[in-house]
């Protein structure tokens, strides 16, 4: 069998401030196969940023291990095994589109050539050949978040992090961008963690939804999702999509309820 890309044993993140301690992440157990799409739901403050996070090597857990393509999250980071993608696409305005693409090659030293190659391979690959030359001002919203994963990816990472990259996107360059988003999946094989707060992007983009509760953060729920690729418009409205979408809101809800009861 294949090994899992990303494996947590008994992760817990404790947070310590001066008004003590925050219990952030409780008990994860979780695998995500090589190549999956794995969507991370939960209500606001449920740990979901803080367990990608924890994945990355970006902070590290309180107790428990991450294993990340069979090796240490810290290792993993180290031998670039990552490529991240948040919110905000965190361009330089004074570099060209090519140029921002090309910059995690150049921190790591790649020639010039070899990296102006790659950096052209990704923005064939997003679709932006056209606006190499371009300042990041000049595009669209979508465009600059295509620009930050063609970035995350040049690096050839076997995992894809992800943190509500298409949030601040209207509704229509949304749904745009997760039809992109898993063209660009599917050419790569790459595997992706998506932190959204969307049931309907969730159910779109995923081979599997993990549901978390409130904090402390737990895995309350896998749901796989089987709706066959490729996924497009027509897949919205498919009384398949509608089944798989209840599911997992239904799931989100059962987590919700005790909690906004408990709250009232």
């Amino acid at each position: 069998m294949t090994a899992p890309a990303i494996q947590l044993s008994g992760v817990s993140k404790e947070f310590v401030t001066s008004s003590g301690t925050t219990l952030a992440l409780d008990d994860i157990d979780l695998e995500i196969p090589s190549g999956a799409f794995v969507s991370l739901l939960g209500p606001s403050g449920c740990g979901k940023s803080t367990l990608l996070r924890v994945i990355g090597d970006l902070i590290p857990p309180t107790a428990g291990t991450v294993t990340v393509a069979g090796m240490s999250a810290r290792d993993a980071r180290r031998t670039r095994q990552y490529g991240m993608a948040f919110q905000a696409p965190g361009l330089m305005d004074w570099r060209t589109v090519r140029r921002n693409i090309e910059l995690p090659l150049q921190v790591q030293g790649v020639p010039r050539a070899e990296r102006r190659g790659r950096a052209d391979e990704m923005l064939e690959l997003v679709r932006l050949t056209a606006f190499a030359d371009h300042r990041p001002r000049q595009l669209s919203g979508g465009m600059q978040q295509r620009v930050a994963i063609a970035r995350a990816l040049a690096m050839q990472p076997r995992v894809l992090l992800m943190d509500e990259p298409l949030g601040a996107l209207d509704e229509m360059n949304r749904e745009h961008m997760q039809r992109e988003l898993l063209r660009i999946w599917r050419a790569t094989g790459t595997t992706i963690v998506f932190v959204t707060h969307s049931v309907p992007e969730a159910t779109f983009l995923s081979t599997e939804v993990v549901v978390m509760s409130p904090r402390p953060g737990r895995i309350a729920e896998r749901i796989a999702i089987d709706l066959p690729f490729p996924r497009t418009d027509e897949t919205r409205v498919a009384p398949e999509f509608y089944a798989a979408e209840s599911r997992v809101r239904s799931a989100l809800h059962a987590v919700l309820d005790p909690y906004e009861s408990a709250a009232s």
